[in-house]
């Protein structure tokens, strides 16, 4: 099922709880620490994580 993210809150739910979800199994304790996660490059700032992405925010 797909999920229109249609407004700014509701991506950045999304985005927040794709970027927990290392955190939640138990990974790594925090987002940013997960290397093949976007998440770095969001608490950062800055293009620093494995993949290149766009920032959407």
């Amino acid at each position: 099922m797909s999920i229109d993210l249609w407004t700014k809150e509701v991506y950045i739910q999304k985005m927040e709880y794709i970027h927990n979800n290392p955190v939640d199994a138990g990974i790594v304790e925090k987002a940013e620490e997960y290397i093949y996660s976007s998440a770095r490059d969001y608490y950062y700032g800055k293009q620093c994580g494995l993949i290149k992405i766009e920032f959407l925010l």
